[in-house]
C-alpha cells in the first residue's frame, strides 16, 4: 500500500516509515496498479525539507557577511542521473563562497544557488547510474553549490572516501583545496621531485595545502604570507623558506635562495596584478605560471620578453564549471596519489575553527578579516 510519494527522482515509496525506491535489478508489484515494477532498494528515512544558509540581499544592501542568514523549510533536493544525495555533517569555507555571496561568483547553470564547495556527510540517496557510491558510505566530496544545508547533492565522481584515521570535520576541508592544487600544480605544471614551487598566500586554505603537497612529493616550497607569525605557521607544513611580504620583498628573497641564474618552476598565483610581472622576474626557464585568483585584479601590465627567451608558460584554471568526467579524474588520481599519505601522517588537515551552520556570518567575517590560518568549516549536523 502507498502511504506517501517521495519527491525524489525515480519510482519511490514510503512503507513502514522507510524510503524506497524502484531499481532495474529485478520486479516487484505494485499494489493498486497491479503493474510489475523492479525490485526496491532500500533508502534511509529524512524528512523532504532541510535547514539552509542563504544570502538575503535584502538583509544588508552592502553583501557583507550580515547577509547570511538560517532558513528552514527548503525542499531538500533530488539525486539525478550519476548524482548522489549527502547528509551532511560538515561543509567547508571558502573563499569562493565570498565571492559568490558578493555576486561575483555565481554556481554554474541548473545547479544549486546554495554555498558552500565541498562537505562531509553520509550518502542518503542515489540517482540512476551510480554505481560505485553506496547509500550510507560516509564521504567527503567536492559541489557545484550547496554545502551550506542539511543536504546536499554531489556528483558520484566527485565523492571521495574520508581518509582513514580522519574525522568527518577534517574530511568536509579536504575536496575543494585538495582538488584545486592536485589538478593545477600537478596535473597543469607538471611539478616534479627537485624543483621549486613558489606558493602566494601560503597561510590560507590552498597555500597551506600547497606547501605540504610540494614538500610530500620532493619539491622545495617558497610561500608568501602577510605576517611573521603566518610565515611560522607556513615553515611547519614543510614551507622551505616562507617570506613575510609586508615587510620584505618577495623577488629578492627568491633570488638569493635560488642563486644568480636560477628560479622557480612552477608559481601558484591567488593574487594577480602587479604579483604576475614580479613572478616573471624569478621564474626559471621553463617554469609555469599558474592563476587561479586575481586578489589585485585580473587586468595586468607585464613584459612578456621573459616568456619568449626562457619558454616560460602563463596557465590558469577554475574547478567549479568543468565537466563531471574532468572532476572525477581528478578524484581518482587523489585517491591513488593523495589519500594514502594522509593515513601515513604525511599530510594534515589543518583546520583552523569549527562553526555551527547558523554562524556562517562570523565564519566569513573572520575569513575575509585574514585571521584564519588553514580552513574553517561549518558543522551542520
Amino acid at each position: 500500500r502507498v502511504h506517501a510519494i517521495s519527491p525524489f527522482h525515480g519510482v519511490q515509496v514510503r512503507c513502514s516509515g522507510s524510503l524506497v525506491r524502484a531499481t532495474s535489478n529485478s520486479t516487484g508489484v505494485y499494489t493498486g496498479a497491479q503493474r510489475k515494477l523492479p525490485r526496491w532498494r532500500r533508502f534511509s528515512t529524512f524528512p523532504s525539507q532541510q535547514r539552509c544558509i542563504q544570502a538575503d540581499n535584502k538583509r544588508c544592501a552592502d553583501l557583507s557577511p550580515r547577509c547570511l542568514v538560517a532558513v528552514d523549510g527548503q525542499q531538500i533536493p533530488r539525486p539525478l542521473n550519476g548524482e548522489v544525495l549527502v547528509k551532511v555533517e560538515f561543509a567547508g569555507v571558502n573563499a569562493p563562497d565570498i565571492m559568490q555571496r558578493k555576486g561575483k561568483y555565481p554556481a554554474p547553470k541548473g545547479h544549486s544557488p546554495i554555498l558552500g564547495l565541498e562537505v562531509s556527510g553520509t550518502v542518503v540517496a542515489t540517482g540512476e547510474g551510480v554505481a560505485k557510491v553506496k547509500v550510507g558510505d560516509a564521504v567527503c566530496a567536492l559541489t557545484p553549490g550547496g554545502g551550506y544545508s542539511e543536504y546536499c547533492i554531489a556528483p558520484e565522481g566527485s565523492c571521495l572516501p574520508i581518509p582513514i584515521g580522519l574525522a568527518a570535520r577534517e574530511g568536509a576541508s579536504l575536496p575543494e583545496t585538495y582538488f584545486t592544487v592536485w589538478r593545477n600544480v600537478f596535473m597543469t605544471a607538471g611539478l616534479t621531485r627537485g624543483e621549486t614551487l613558489l606558493v602566494h598566500g601560503g597561510a590560507g586554505g590552498i597555500g597551506s595545502t600547497a606547501i605540504q603537497l610540494g614538500k610530500a612529493f620532493g619539491a622545495r616550497v617558497v610561500a608568501t604570507a602577510g605576517s611573521d607569525d603566518k610565515c611560522a605557521f607556513c615553515r611547519t607544513l614543510g614551507a622551505d623558506l616562507a617570506i613575510n611580504y609586508k615587510t620584505q620583498d618577495y623577488v629578492d628573497e627568491v633570488k638569493a635562495l635560488v642563486g644568480k641564474g636560477n628560479g622557480v618552476d612552477v608559481v601558484l598565483d591567488s593574487v594577480g596584478g602587479d604579483y604576475v610581472q614580479r613572478n616573471l622576474k624569478i621564474m626559471a626557464t621553463g617554469g609555469r605560471h599558474v592563476s587561479i585568483a586575481f586578489q589585485r585584479g585580473s587586468k595586468v601590465e607585464a613584459d612578456l620578453l621573459p616568456v619568449l627567451m626562457r619558454r616560460l608558460t602563463l596557465t590558469g584554471g577554475t574547478l567549479r564549471h568543468q565537466s563531471a568526467e574532468y572532476k572525477a579524474e581528478i578524484a581518482t588520481q587523489l585517491q591513488k596519489e593523495v589519500w594514502p599519505l594522509f593515513e601515513r601522517g604525511v599530510l594534515v588537515p589543518v583546520v583552523h575553527r569549527e562553526y555551527a551552520l547558523d554562524e556562517a556570518c562570523q565564519a566569513h567575517q573572520d575569513l575575509e578579516s585574514s585571521i584564519v590560518m588553514g580552513k574553517v568549516v561549518l558543522r551542520v549536523a
